[in-house]
């Protein structure tokens, strides 16, 4: 495990980032500023329409954002080449769609790309961490079925096995469990915590799996129409009352126990 120094250290950080999708239109994000630091595991929550998707798009660079800027171990993440920034930074999407019947280890090793030339097959290194990325989200008996076969929750292994296949120093999740069965939920966060325990991986997910966060992970970040309505440990973070405001829901319960915080809505 890293030291607790090099921990606290931001490996990823916005700074007052504003964006919205169109000039004159609303903001979609509104002035956050955030750190997320190396070797943590760290998780964006708050309602539909609040602007995870959004601002994890910007921290990952695949939005400009219209105002402010995002900084990635220290330097402007826009001066990043895409293939070095490709090597640094994983990034899940929400959804995964594909026409094409590829078998699942032939989309886990498109996250080799970054390590080959444009003219070069994969090695056999290469294919030896595309089968292990799919060993560590247990998926390895997927690999020859084609992605078009896959029911979502599979095709959801499959994203995240191709993000690890990159051996980034930060993955970028968007709502990784959101098709997972109760199993692969679980085994998602042990394995995130394997990798901040084993190799320092920085991970960041937005997630409503509120029950997933504490203990296991470091911070919680609460956003609310387009900001940040809080930030810090689970404990702190998942509280009835900031709960029942970001998500506009007066039934929303919180309790702790056993060491760990239980979150419900009323019926």
């Amino acid at each position: 495990m890293m030291p607790e120094h090099e921990q606290d250290a931001a490996l990823l950080e916005a700074r007052d980032v504003r964006f919205a999708y169109a000039e004159g239109a609303p903001e979609v994000v509104r002035g956050v500023t955030l750190a997320v630091g190396r070797g943590r595991l760290s998780a964006i929550i708050g309602a539909n329409g609040s602007g995870k998707s959004t601002l994890v798009r910007l921290l990952c660079g695949l939005l400009k954002p219209s105002g402010g800027g995002v900084w990635f171990g220290g330097v402007p993440l826009h001066t990043l080449e895409p293939r070095a920034r490709a090597r640094r930074i994983a990034y899940v999407p929400q959804t995964i769609s594909t026409v094409f019947p590829f078998t699942a280890l032939e989309v886990v090793l498109t996250g080799r790309s970054p390590y080959t030339s444009r003219f070069r097959f994969e090695t056999a290194r290469d294919v030896e961490a595309a089968r292990a990325a799919l060993a560590a989200v247990d998926a390895l008996h997927l690999e020859a079925r084609p992605v078009t076969e896959l029911s979502g929750g599979e095709r959801q292994m499959v994203a995240l096995a191709r993000a690890l296949a990159q051996e980034p120093e930060c993955l970028l999740l968007d709502e990784p469990s959101a098709a997972l069965d109760l199993k692969h939920r679980a085994a998602l966060v042990r394995h995130l915590v394997s990798l901040r325990e084993r190799a320092g991986m920085t991970a960041l997910i937005i997630t409503h799996d509120l029950q997933l966060l504490d203990p296991a992970f470091d911070r919680v970040i609460a956003m609310r129409a387009g900001a940040v309505a809080a930030a810090g440990p689970p404990a702190d973070v998942l509280r009835e009352e900031l709960l029942a405001d970001i998500y506009g829901d007066e039934h929303v319960r919180a309790r702790r126990a056993f060491g760990r915080t239980f979150v419900w809505s009323e019926l």
